[in-house]
């Protein structure tokens, strides 16, 4: 028998685990339960593991950062309840007392120095959160400077997805290190935690079940009802909206988009859309001296600007937000959504064009296309593997043999991030945790050259203008925004002149939600369970 007639049987069979596990949750006490589903898995308890929203958020309930952001997205305080510039090349922070982790130990400077190190030590996802020149200094149990090479305006901008863990903990269950994403055998950080936040987890069953409980020790005051919160993992797009109708699920991610009017006009449950700062992109591998899983031998065809310019003139943008995308995308023509960039609407996609695209491959040498494989998860992303299925359609249109390899995120990550960079053409998807461009221009357009600096640390195709790295230095120190600004954009002009990337879209934020149910649906699309209300 084909394994193609296996995939409906795997799939009522995996329909049917996740309704179990659902099922499951169901709890015997009286508590005010918020059970809510994604159509990825949560792996990795380690902070410091994976740089992806879903699972930032997730962590966000358990642990917590020095300076946080609100529901606005602005800039407040965290574990440290204040801070100041006493100089232009040093933050002192003030850390709040009386904060316990979750195993009773007391936070103290010792844990925040401790995090630094360890959130920029190799195996980390989160190199670039903290300022590669910061050196942390202990001034007091309750007073940490941070004291840094040049003045960085932008210096805290990152904070919020740095969670402090504990230095006793870490040393005690040998978590020093950070757990890579790749990491074959899960690390105790990976399977336990010990955050200062307002939940702990009592029960962690990677990728399929996760358990929340409100912390009792926590040392400040929570906007939420919820006493505990159970997260399933519900890949199928069906069974994920029929549990949410049924009332087995209070909220999912996402609502697929053919599903959204009818989750609305329900009796239980409302779409909750909204717009979001991701951008979903394209990135080819621009270093490699052979395109790996292509039929051309002996050199690579995306180190020619002429085919990097050939597939993004190839894409019709446009037809993938009506068909696909159901009208709820806006087309990019910058890695960095427009809000984001005060300068964002001076810049235009460039036109879809076949006939073009092909006489530029022509010109390069290929009339006939060539082959190259497409890295691209499948539980992700909005629509992310039908998004694929279109490319590689219209990239066939222009001769181009694009070998869809779709798959779950927790294998996807592990084969195109670092370490790794194992991947010639993949699709990716990007919300800058500063909210600014030179998180875009460090960390996704760096040049990735020195294995010693985070910079590039997401650029998996190396994509490398040193003029980009020199902007990209000045943007970080200067403090008159009306010159970074104009830096900014001549940064980004550097990289649509190269063709480093091709933009997809922002994705809207499609969230089914239960009609019991009140929550944040912040811009950068992290829900976060310290603002989960429910009707008992």
């Amino acid at each position: 028998m084909s394994p193609v007639k296996f995939r409906p049987l795997l799939k009522c069979l995996a329909a049917a685990t996740a309704l179990a596990a659902v099922a499951a949750a169901a709890p015997a006490s009286a508590a005010n339960t918020f059970r809510f589903a994604f159509q990825g898995d949560l792996k990795s308890l380690d902070p410091y593991t994976l740089k992806e929203t879903f699972t930032i958020a997730a962590h966000g309930a358990i642990y917590e950062s020095l300076v946080t952001r609100d529901k606005d997205l602005k800039l407040v305080p965290g574990l440290a309840e204040s801070w100041e510039t006493p100089e232009p090349t040093r933050y002192r922070f003030k850390l709040r007392k009386n904060v316990k982790f979750h195993d009773g130990t007391p936070f103290t400077a010792d844990d925040v120095i401790f995090s630094a190190e360890r959130v920029r030590a190799p195996g980390s996802n989160f190199q670039t959160n903290v300022p590669a020149d910061a050196t942390f200094v202990k001034v007091d149990d309750h007073t940490v400077d941070m004291v840094l090479k040049n003045p960085n305006p932008i210096a805290l901008y990152q904070f919020g997805g740095w969670y402090i863990m504990s230095k006793a903990w870490a040393e005690k269950h040998d978590a020093t290190k950070p757990t890579p994403v790749s990491a074959s055998t899960p690390s105790y950080a990976a399977l336990h935690e010990n955050g200062t936040g307002p939940f702990t987890i009592t029960e962690h069953q990677p990728g399929v079940r996760t358990v929340f409980k409100k912390f009792d020790g926590y040392w400040g005051k929570v906007e939420s009802n919820i006493d505990e919160a159970i997260f399933t993992t519900i890949s199928n797009d069906a069974t994920r909206v029929a549990a949410l109708l049924s009332g087995e699920v209070d909220w999912v991610d996402p609502v697929p988009l053919q599903d959204q009017s009818r989750v609305s006009s329900s009796a239980n449950a409302v779409v909750v859309n909204a717009p979001e700062l991701r951008t979903i992109y394209l990135g080819m591998d621009q270093t490699s001296d052979e395109l790996r899983g292509s039929n051309v031998k002996g050199k690579n065809p995306f180190k020619d600007v002429r085919v990097r310019e050939a597939f993004f003139r190839a894409i019709d943008e446009d037809a993938i937000v009506k068909r696909v995308m159901r009208g709820q995308a806006t087309p990019a023509a910058l890695l960095i959504a427009p809000p984001l960039f005060p300068l964002a609407g001076e810049f235009k996609r460039p036109a879809y064009d076949p006939n073009k695209a092909k006489a530029l491959l022509a010109e390069a040498g290929y009339p006939n296309g060539f082959e190259v494989p497409l890295d691209c998860p499948n539980d992700r992303y909005v629509n992310d593997e039908a998004i694929c299925q279109a490319i590689t359609s219209m990239l066939a249109r222009v001769g181009v043999k694009v070998n869809l390899i779709a798959q779950p995120k927790a294998k996807y990550f592990a084969k195109i991030l670092k370490p790794a960079f194992d991947t010639s053409f993949y699709m990716l998807g990007w919300t800058p945790s500063s909210m600014d461009s030179h998180n875009i221009l460090y960390e996704i357009a760096g040049c990735r050259n020195d294995k010693n600096s985070p910079r590039g640390t997401t650029n998996l195709g190396n994509y490398c203008n040193p003029k980009v790295d020199a902007l990209a230095d000045k943007i970080e120190r200067e403090t008159d925004q009306e010159a970074r600004n104009l830096m900014i954009k001549q940064a980004y002009d550097i990289v649509m002149a190269d063709w480093g990337y091709i933009p997809l879209h922002q994705q809207a934020l499609a969230w089914g939600v239960s009609k019991k149910v009140k929550l944040v649906p912040r811009a950068d699309n992290q829900m976060m369970l310290f603002w989960v209300s429910k009707e008992p």
